[in-house]
């Protein structure tokens, strides 16, 4: 046997001997490290590639578990919505008789839209939100979509008012809009922030977030995503039963106006534009609110 055939087999002998020693000693216990806050669902918690909607059939093994605890919260919850002194309360009849607003509502300048939509109700299913903050964007608006022309994204903008128009923000964001003016105009009303009314629960588990403050409805984002919205809902009517509606609703008493917001691309006359409406009054804005001011 070679000289080199040796010290290959002594070295294979020493490394074998040191391993069976490292085995050998008892490895110290890894700290357990205690999750605080985090509801058990989460884990099972997954989204669609553009509505962030949860995957129903993941959560049913968890909710299942918690029905017992969740059943004598239900009630509660509907009822902490509808009393905390922040929130919306609308005349009974609107809700209890509620109407679909009609197709002509919708087709006037989406400047003029825009306020009108202020205090009006988005529903789907058992999800009713209070519209609060909104944006109007116009035909020649270096900020409308409708500047690139009619394309398969941009198509339902220029289709008649009374549509939805969602699309994709960065790709990830669902954002939801409301067609105005007549066919071929171009135009849109964003729905910046809403309030919720009814369907709690839907709204906190589609957002992934146990809260009952504003910051569960401040933002278009979070609005599509707590309605379960896709792209897919792009030039939905929003005046026919079933899906998505706007129902009528309380003309707000006073409103905040300030410029648009996120649209630093586009021309000063049109980023100085005060095209953003809020409910005076309302905590359930989006940032920033220091933009905003009486009229």
């Amino acid at each position: 046997m070679s000289i080199n055939s040796k010290i290959c087999i002594t070295l294979s002998q020493k490394r074998t001997e040191s391993l069976r020693s490292i085995s050998q000693q008892k490895m110290p216990k890894t700290p357990r490290i205690k999750r605080k806050g985090i509801p058990a669902f989460k884990k099972f918690i997954q989204t669609s590639q553009e509505s962030g909607e949860i995957n129903e059939s993941q959560t049913a093994t968890t909710t299942t578990t918690t029905t017992s605890k969740s059943k004598s919260k239900s009630a509660a919850t509907t009822t902490i919505v509808r009393s905390l002194s922040f929130l919306p309360k609308p005349p009974s009849h609107y809700l209890e008789s509620p109407t679909i607003l009609t197709a002509d509502f919708f087709q006037i300048d989406a400047l003029d839209l825009a306020p009108r939509l202020l205090g009006k109700f988005l529903r789907r299913d058992e999800v009713v939100v209070q519209i609060t903050e909104v944006e109007a964007y116009r035909p020649n608006d270096s900020a409308c979509h409708g500047r690139f022309g009619i394309t398969p994204r941009t198509a339902p903008v220029f289709g008649p008012g009374g549509h939805a128009y969602v699309y994709l923000c960065y790709g990830l964001h669902t954002m939801l809009n409301v067609v105005a003016d007549k066919e071929g105009v171009g135009a849109a009303v964003l729905i910046r922030a809403c309030a919720p009314i009814s369907g709690l629960e839907t709204i906190q588990r589609r957002r992934c977030q146990i809260t009952e403050k504003p910051v569960l409805l401040t933002g278009p984002g979070k609005v599509a995503q707590a309605l379960g919205l896709s792209t897919e809902w792009s030039n939905h009517p929003l005046y026919t039963f079933g899906g998505l509606e706007v129902l009528d609703g309380p003309e707000p008493e006073k409103v905040l106006v300030g410029p648009r917001v996120g649209i630093e691309y586009a021309s000063p006359e049109h980023v100085n534009a005060l095209w953003r409406f809020a409910i005076a009054g309302s905590p359930w804005i989006s940032a920033p609110k220091n933009t905003l001011r009486p009229p």
